[in-house]
């Protein structure tokens, strides 16, 4: 928040109703050790000015840099977006046409402004747009075309092996990092499948969902589709074993104890990997221990493109929003540090698609896509 926008509501009150910390001071001491205000540029997916206002407008367009959300404008390789909300006079005064067309020339996305009443009791142009407007904005500039007809294949949470009617074998998945990778794959322009376990999530806009329970419903979904996809990413985390047979009626508890009888389940990723013309495959792998050495061993044997490996375990991985990948492939590997895993899923997406690119080069004998950077 700028200065003028907390004389309009309070910082502690757009905390209070987002959940998420406010801030406001370019020099914050609490942050400046770790350069926050860099962070906040770097962390941004996209950086909206809602509302923008005449005075905002011509200190970005000049590039001063006296405040927060200024600097963070200058520091940041986002998309940036601005939202003018103004006087209709201010919004047609010359000055202000200036400072637009600099912006525009420069590549900021201009949303707006709407026509209509305004609070001065004038009518014209200047009014802020709606909400969902502004919403649908910034889930657009996140979009690209770099998957565009590119058919993408994505596994999520976990499945249940029914012991009997109520009981089950299952794993602590959450889905969210799978769902991610779909939301990811959609972003970049690619046509969505995801099949998902049983989670507790709201799946992407714009994806098609396969709901499953079991591993044989994922295995029998995942190779039906897998054979017409160009990417394959398989997060989900299937159970390893499953019962022989599952009891037709609830077990009664006993004196004795209960025997089960386990068989394993399908190597569902292993056996997409092995089709004869098999998609670009990406594995995922959760370890406690020897996390580099097990993601190469899994990558090699299953013979993986990709494979994206992470800690689980005292806190880590499971039932957090946040996460950290060591990917790997043949011949190369790269870190992506603590995320949101929305956030990790774009990282891991942008390696997965110049990988993608590669390959399909090299097999076709074209000059590949410039090499994502670190």
């Amino acid at each position: 928040m700028t200065p003028a926008a907390a004389e309009f509501i309070t910082p502690l009150t757009l905390q209070a109703l987002s959940g998420n910390p406010v801030h406001t001071d370019l020099l914050d001491h609490a942050a400046e050790a770790a350069m926050g205000h860099i962070e906040l540029a770097r962390w941004a997916d996209a950086v909206i000015i809602a509302p923008a206002t005449a005075n905002f407008i011509a200190r970005l367009s000049n590039g001063l840099a006296d405040d927060l959300l200024s600097t963070l404008c200058l520091a940041t390789a986002a998309p940036l977006l601005v939202a003018p909300a103004m006087n209709r006079q201010m919004w047609q005064n010359p000055a202000t046409r200036e400072n637009i067309v600099r912006l525009e020339a420069r590549g900021v996305t201009l949303l707006g402004p709407a026509s209509g009443a305004q609070a001065c009791g004038e009518m014209g142009p200047g009014r802020l747009i709606d909400p969902e407007e502004l919403v649908q904005a910034i889930v657009s500039a996140g979009r690209t075309n770099r998957l565009a007809g590119v058919s993408v294949l994505v596994s999520a949470g976990p499945t249940r092996e029914f012991i009997d009617p109520v009981r089950y074998i299952s794993n602590r998945s959450s889905g969210r990092m799978g769902y991610a990778m779909a939301k990811a794959a959609e972003e970049a322009g690619a046509a969505v499948t995801l099949v998902s376990g049983p989670v507790s999530l709201t799946p992407p806009a714009r994806v098609s969902v396969i709901d499953i329970t079991s591993s044989g419903q994922m295995h029998s979904e995942i190779l039906d589709a897998a054979a017409t996809c160009d990417i394959f990413i398989s997060s989900a985390a299937v159970a390893d074993y499953r019962t022989r047979e599952a009891a037709p009626n609830k077990m009664k508890k006993k004196d004795s104890e209960p025997v089960l009888h386990l068989e394993k389940t399908p190597d569902i990723l292993a056996e997409v990997a092995a089709l004869p013309n098999a998609p670009f495959t990406v594995g995922f792998a959760a370890e406690t221990e020897n996390l580099h050495d097990n993601a190469k061993q899994k990558l090699k044997s299953k013979n993986l493109d990709m494979i994206a490996a992470n800690r689980v375990g005292d806190g880590l991985g499971f039932d957090v929003e946040e996460n950290a990948l060591e990917v790997f492939w043949p011949g190369g590997t790269q870190s992506l540090g603590t995320a949101p895993k929305e956030n990790l899923a774009r990282q891991l997406m942008e390696i997965i698609v110049a990988r993608y690119r590669e390959k399909t080069a090299e097999q076709s004998h074209e000059p590949a896509e410039t090499e994502v950077s670190d």
